[in-house]
């Protein structure tokens, strides 16, 4: 039976190869999610357990070297696009420092260990010395993950990367090309002048190019694929040049910094293609050329194994600690150097394959069978040793960022979008994004309807048009602006995406429920796909009587909740209707919350009743529903799976609100969070809809929350 199972194996048909791969990219994230375990290591590890090293589902083919080598291009692409230039100008000689630094540490530890220890060759020795000095930054979509890439300590390790990448590949080139043509001044004169001509040639040209076709051609997709043209020329002409291709990479992305703005929608397919294929593919590519079995031939290659993680992260260690030490920044920006900077990959992949096509007088490779087994094994390790201590650092880099609250971060962006359906619920949404918004700012709301393209379209549109004529007269009737639209849409959820986009809102006010007519199945799925497309926040309501009856206000707060990006504007947000309704509001959270919200309403708003009561777990939520009266609000602060203030206890929480809270007046906030910033993208393009697997957990209650009660209208 085993041997007719094995028979299909490793699998040849394209089709097949792609449907594997796509499988591990969704579901590597989830399962490491679980383990608690970067998602990064779980590509790398999928790639071993897949590959001919492993259970031989896969065979390392043309695919995986061609999106493999985008994808590494992209990893430097997008280090150089993200960078702050500002940053990078006054700390360019920091940078240059620290990038020696990095390189010339580990380079003479490892020549003098593969001398005296390994017994290798001078040039041996030295190939193996480019390559522990140089690294590859698997670990940054982390901090982009994070929001942390223009952090001094990032700006830093991106630049110093770079430097010593660029040493790295100096020292290999001139190794090369003394072992095969001698070396000599005509060798580095030529050498230099590549150089030159590529710089000079890139900077002068690529950025007049860019801006021609930019204001030429506006297609969403003739863009990126120019820009993607751009990237590999660059990474061609450098190989011409005679460096690696992620040079010419990083340096592509830095020529186009200026003409991509981080927050623009070409920023953002760029991302979205890299991080949901070419790097996925780069890090599963990486791992199908582990072979972990030969760490059981003997005991020589695990000493080999051992002396090259030691070298490899130790020298590392040093050079970041010594900057850190050097440039006087705190030990956590240190702890992010090293972190970043301690991953080999692709560069040391490339650097020993140079070795291995190198031969010695007697006609054997320059590098060992030992050497780069080793070499491949060290990847794996310092991969993973490189994305723990990257992704637990750029969560202290969050904290210690926001630890004190600062005001002058408040921001004035403020334009609430209130989708209504139904008479009898819209009413309450609109005093509710009434109270809450800045009266000060004197912006104008935005009342949507949307209704579905079928035979009852014009019927739905007439219903909507009279609904949303209700709301502007109510809306004139308290002095605020309204604007309105009725929209036609094959797709709920994708229409509020689009108006929310066309309006420029900074959040959403909206029903919680709907009428038994409406399929729980479909609107299980509508909050789902709303859920995936917008990363800004969304305040849901379920209101049993007008907000001018509410007494008090209770808030649960989860723990580290002061550290999302949201923070702020949610806080903000109840304490304005809090004061508006003149009641009384009690936070209930950790003690360390509770003091910066005591902080933030002392400062903003002192005048409003505001008490604070010290709940320990999220577990005592049903023990707060018994001080909770009928004439109280309800909210829930939650928090979004793969955050700092996320926590499985979030998962009962469905149950926890039908057991205790069933005819509890009820808000739920989702605040305003770091990544993908949907809200500027267009919503129509299919890749989108793929990213509900990283919020599995949350959607999974937000479905049941969504279906129990269908006794009110949304």
């Amino acid at each position: 039976m085993f041997l007719d199972i094995a028979h299909y194996f490793p699998i040849t048909n394209p089709t097949a190869i792609f449907f594997v791969v796509l499988c591990i990219i969704l579901f590597a994230p989830i399962i490491m999610g679980k383990l608690r375990i970067p998602h990064i290591v779980g590509m790398v590890l999928a790639g071993v357990l897949i590959g001919q090293y492993g259970l031989d589902i896969l065979q390392r083919d043309a695919s995986f070297e061609l999106f493999g080598q985008v994808g590494i291009y992209y990893i430097m692409f997008l280090a150089g696009l993200e960078m702050n230039m500002e940053n990078l100008k006054k700390n360019k000689w920091r940078m240059l420092l620290f990038g020696f630094t990095t390189f010339s540490i580990p380079f003479i530890i490892t020549f003098f260990l593969g001398t005296t220890t390994l017994h290798y060759g001078i040039t041996a020795s030295l190939i193996l010395g480019c390559i522990m000095s140089s690294n590859t930054l698997v670990a940054y979509p982390i901090v982009g993950r994070y929001g942390v890439q223009r952090h001094n300590s990032v700006v830093l390790s991106v630049g110093g990367t770079m430097v010593a990448l660029f040493l790295a590949l100096v020292v290999l080139a001139s190794i090369a090309g003394a072992h095969q043509h001698g070396g000599g001044v005509m060798f580095w004169v030529w050498f230099i002048l590549k150089l030159i001509l590529y710089v000079v040639g890139m900077v002068m040209l690529v950025p007049r190019l860019t801006r021609w076709f930019l204001r030429r051609y506006s297609d969403a997709v003739m863009q990126f694929i120019f820009v993607l043209a751009e990237l590999t020329l660059s990474a061609i002409l450098s190989e011409i040049v005679g460096l690696e291709g992620i040079f010419g990479a990083f340096l592509a992305g830095i020529i186009l910094n200026r003409y991509i703005p981080r927050l623009s929608p070409l920023m953002n397919r760029i991302e979205f293609i890299g991080n949901a294929l070419f790097i996925p593919y780069f890090l599963i590519g990486v791992g199908m050329l582990i072979d972990v079995r030969i760490l059981f031939h003997g005991g020589g290659i695990v000493w080999v194994v051992l002396l090259f993680v030691f070298v490899g992260t130790f020298g590392k260690a040093i050079a970041a600690y010594l900057a850190c030490i050097g440039f006087r920044l705190p030990l956590t920006s240190g702890h992010m150097m090293f972190g970043l900077t301690s991953a080999h990959a692709a560069g040391a992949i490339a650097m020993v394959m140079v070795g291995r096509r190198l031969l010695t007088s007697t006609g054997q490779p320059l590098v060992s069978d030992d050497m780069l087994n080793g070499v491949v094994i060290m990847v794996l390790i310092t991969c993973i040793i490189s994305t723990l201590v990257t992704e637990r650092t750029a969560k202290r880099l969050i904290i210690a960022n926001k630890a004190h609250p600062d005001e002058t971060e408040q921001t004035d962006d403020e334009k609430i979008l209130i989708p209504v359906k139904y008479k009898d619920v819209a009413d309450k949404l609109l005093d509710t994004a009434i109270l809450m918004r800045n009266a000060k700012l004197n912006r104008g709301l935005v009342a949507l309807n949307v209704v579905y393209d079928d035979k009852k379209r014009q019927k739905n549109q007439v219903a909507g048009r009279e609904l949303l004529d209700m709301l502007v007269k109510m809306a004139n009737a308290s002095d605020v602006r309204m604007q309105t639209q009725v929209r036609v849409a094959a797709n709920i959820a994708n229409g509020i995406k689009h108006a929310f986009k066309e309006f420029d809102a900074s959040e959403i006010v909206m029903g919680m429920h709907i009428h038994k007519e409406v399929s729980p199945k479909f609107w299980g799925e509508f909050a789902q796909s709303l859920y995936n497309g917008l990363n800004r926040q969304i305040i849901f309501v379920r209101l049993k009587q007008p907000l001018n009856t509410l007494r008090r206000i209770q808030v649960a707060v989860p723990s580290r909740a002061e550290f999302e990006p949201g923070f702020h504007r949610w806080l903000e947000r109840l304490e304005r209707l809090a004061g508006n309704l003149e009641c009384r509001i009690d936070f209930h959270g950790r003690e360390s919350t509770l003091q910066l919200i005591e902080y933030y309403t002392q400062e903003n708003h002192p005048n409003i009743r505001a008490h604070y009561v010290v709940m320990r777990h999220w577990n005592e939520m049903p023990q707060l529903a018994e001080s909770i009266n009928n004439d109280h609000l309800f909210v829930v602060v939650t928090a979004r799976q793969g955050t700092l203030s996320y926590k499985t206890a979030l998962e009962r929480l469905p149950d926890e609100i039908e057991q205790h809270f069933s005819g509890t007046n009820l808000m739920i906030v989702f605040p305003d969070q770091y990544g993908e910033r949907m809200d500027s993208m267009t919503f129509s393009e299919p890749q989108h809809q793929e990213e509900k697997s990283a919020y599995q957990t949350i959607h999974y209650w937000l479905r049941h929350l969504f279906t129990r009660d269908k006794t009110t209208n949304t």
